[in-house]
């Protein structure tokens, strides 16, 4: 009886932050997710800061050239998302989130250290330039130090991206109705607390930088990574973890080499094996068994399904593969894990549109009138738009879209994740065509004023045109990055949220390295077949910016029906989820 008792009041493959197992009632709910919540805040504020200006930091103080400093840019912030698979990879495997996010802000931490004190101290730097002294790019111990302190920093970010979001959702009980609508209440706020950081890296912070000195800039950065650490050991006796059930890429591995070597060494029995295991008696029988087991979580299949059958000859007896046997449960992972692909490469493409939002919008904006009232704001502050209009959507989003959507559609909840993520791509594909319309606008007003070869004085039209592209690229952004975290970490096997839920950050690297491609492939192709590239020129007024973002929408458009294909086939796997 008492056995039981212990049975009922824990978290069955949970613990608590001292590794014993976790009780119901005492760990996990929304108390513990507000941690999670706040130190977003904090982590994404010290992440930001530094990227959002780091050009400029490269040009001005290391002496690098324009280029070279906007691709190391690229490259520091495509590895640190990039990084986050190997974060969710080491939560799922080794560790739990909790511990994860802890080394991984300790790394953080080390970097903004070494960055911050070679900003403070002038021998760590080059020599300033001045008319007698020729500028000497960064080298030697003084360019491996920047490298040291931004890899660190990248490492550390990449730990936080793929472990944070998996650890404040795994603190909701998704077996019951109310704990998924607040794990759905989670992640919409998870995007909206991590615009918030980003706000105040945006404008708090880049002026500090631009006015008081890069140590500062770096200094309060730092400052608040150290923040984050206490402020989530904080909610330690709320939080539950996962319990760590080693790798799941041995999983993938195993199952498809399995499935590879029956294909070839045991072709004449596979189908006979196959047929048997999916015979109706034996469809049956599993039923019946899962009817036994309801209520249990992770409960075995009795028998494969037939999406994917070729994996399927994975669980076939074979005497020369039998290190190699996999059990129903792994070949249905792993057929999860590859239904949920090419969802993924469908969004790589929206982030490729958000990459233009710190690239050619910026520039747009640098040439027109970006004067409020008596105030000049710098076209480095421009991303502030798509912040603010996250952090104003995110609430209506949450409070009034989705409980509207409720009473209307009588399901659990409202809109689908795959809805969302298609609202989301239908989103870019709109802010590109305004983007394009707008830019015909400015070329407009550039030719009849007479300045389309003078980019020193700024055009009569005022940069609040701009936001437009911004509002419907910040609303895409929400739509689809909250609607990919829920998805993912929904639709997986449960042994691999935390690296699930990190391709969403992956999706968005793989986005910025696919739009340097593009806008190189783009002047290769338009430089052999007219006058010139269409992204070159003296000035912006030269480019053929417009055709860009019309391309931009185009791609746009057919990524949409590639992702509706993928989408209208699509059967969830999570409970409380609708189809479609």
């Amino acid at each position: 009886m008492e056995l039981e008792q212990n049975q009922i009041t824990r978290w069955e493959g949970y613990v608590n932050w001292r590794n014993k197992p976790a009780l119901r009632g005492r760990h996990g709910g929304m108390l513990a997710a507000s941690f999670v919540l706040v130190v977003e805040v904090l982590e994404n504020l010290a992440f930001l800061a530094n990227a959002s200006n780091l050009v400029l930091y490269m040009i001005q103080y290391m002496h690098m050239s324009p280029s070279k400093s906007a691709n190391n840019v690229t490259n520091f912030m495509g590895t640190a998302f990039l990084l986050a698979l190997l974060g969710g990879f080491l939560c799922d495997a080794f560790l739990t989130t909790y511990h994860i996010y802890l080394i991984s802000a300790v790394i953080e931490f080390l970097g903004l250290i070494i960055l911050t004190v070679q900003a403070r101290v002038p021998s760590l730097k080059p020599a300033a330039c001045d008319p007698s002294t020729p500028c000497h790019e960064v080298g030697g111990g003084k360019a491996a130090m920047l490298f040291a302190g931004l890899y660190l920093v990248a490492l550390g970010v990449g730990g936080i991206k793929g472990s944070l979001p998996a650890h404040g959702a795994e603190q909701f009980d998704e077996a019951t109705p109310s704990g998924r609508k607040q794990r759905s209440t989670f992640f919409n706020y998870f995007v909206f607390c991590l615009s918030c950081g980003g706000l105040i890296a945006v404008t708090f912070v880049v002026w500090i930088e631009d006015n008081k000195g890069w140590e500062w800039g770096f200094g309060i950065s730092t400052i608040s990574i150290v923040l984050s650490i206490p402020v989530f050991l904080a909610g330690s006796a709320t939080y539950r973890s996962k319990i760590p059930s080693g790798s799941p890429l041995t999983t993938i591995f195993k199952v498809l080499i399995a499935a590879s070597l029956s294909g070839c060494f045991n072709r004449n029995s596979s189908s006979a094996v196959v047929n048997m295991n999916s015979s109706p008696s034996n469809l049956i029988s599993g039923r019946r068994q899962e009817e036994k087991e309801a209520g249990i979580a992770n409960k075995e299949r009795q028998a494969p399904t037939n999406t994917l059958k070729f994996l399927n000859r994975a669980l076939e007896s074979n005497p020369m593969c039998s290190s190699v046997e996999c059990t129903v449960e792994q070949v249905e992972d792993v057929k999860i894990v590859l239904k949920v692909l090419p969802i993924f490469a469908c969004t790589i493409m929206l982030n490729c549109c958000l990459a233009q939002l710190s690239t050619f919008s910026v520039e747009q904006a640098a040439t027109m009138n970006t004067k409020l009232g008596s105030l000049k704001v710098p076209p480095s502050s421009l991303p502030i738009f798509p912040v603010i209009f996250i952090m104003i959507l995110a609430p209506v989003y949450d409070h009034i879209i989705i409980p509207f959507a409720r009473r209307v559609t009588k399901t659990e909840m409202g809109i689908s994740h795959l809805q969302r993520i298609g609202i989301g791509l239908v989103l870019s594909i709109v802010a590109m065509a305004v983007a394009a319309v707008v830019e015909v606008k400015r070329k407009r007003v550039a030719t009849h004023s007479g300045l389309l070869d003078d980019a020193t004085k700024p055009l009569p039209i005022t940069f609040f045109w701009i936001a437009f592209q911004y509002l419907f690229l910040g609303s895409a952004d929400l739509f689809t990055l909250a609607g990919l975290l829920e998805f993912f970490f929904t639709e997986a096997p449960s042994s691999m949220r935390s690296l699930a839920t990190s391709l969403s950050f992956a999706s968005l690297a793989v986005g910025y390295y696919l739009s340097s491609a593009i806008v190189a492939i783009v002047n290769s192709v338009t430089g052999n077949t007219s006058h010139r590239p269409w992204l070159s020129g003296a000035n912006l007024n030269h480019y053929d910016l417009d055709r860009f973002y019309w391309l931009m929408c185009v791609l746009s458009a057919l990524n949409f029906l590639h992702y509706l294909f993928w989408a209208i086939k699509y059967k969830y796997r999570g409970t409380g989820t609708s189809t479609g």
